[in-house]
């Protein structure tokens, strides 16, 4: 996993509850907290301070993880804005990250392993089917209501069916209330 997300995950957990709680999940974690953007880490390091911080806040790791992809979307806005501006809703922005947005991370971010969304449409549903060997459902969750919020839109989302269930994969559906 890309350094840019322990990045992100730093500046969360500092905003929103200090150094010292950061510095309480690398302890607790066993890790030395030094990520470079850049640099690539072991998909066990960002599990192993997720579980920490379940550990010590009692919130389960997937809401965590829900949380987590709620705030860091709009670090992600700052640093990447062009990606916002080329998309007039949250709706084209979720439908460009595929084609658009996970090239560009590769590029910038050589070796990332991004997912692949399939995408399918009705007037005012779109479903992201989702697999990935991390599992990482929770945090695409968090993802798609931070761009939501971004365009100051509201969604309802559910997820019919998940991996944490046994499923092949995930559908994340993200409904437009008419």
């Amino acid at each position: 996993m890309k350094g840019v997300i322990f990045n992100l995950l730093e500046e969360v957990v500092v905003d929103h509850h200090g150094d010292s709680v950061w510095d309480a999940l690398l302890a607790s974690a066993g890790s030395s907290g030094v990520y470079t953007s850049l640099g690539s880490y072991a998909d066990a390091e960002l599990y192993a301070l997720v579980e920490a911080a379940s550990q010590l806040t009692g919130i389960p790791v997937r809401q965590l993880l829900h949380w987590f992809g709620i705030h860091a979307l709009p670090k992600l806005a700052e640093r990447y804005p062009g990606f916002f501006e080329s998309a007039p809703d949250a709706r084209s922005f979720i439908l460009s990250v595929n084609t658009i947005i996970h090239p560009e991370v590769r590029k910038l971010y050589s070796g990332a392993s991004c997912p692949h969304f399939h995408f399918a449409e009705t007037a005012n549903t779109l479903t992201l089917g989702y697999r990935s060997p991390r599992k990482l459902c929770d945090l695409a969750h968090g993802f798609v209501e931070g761009v939501a919020a971004h365009y100051n839109e509201t969604i309802v989302f559910s997820q019919p069916t998940c991996m944490h269930d046994g499923a092949p994969g995930c559908q994340l559906q993200v409904t437009w209330p008419q």
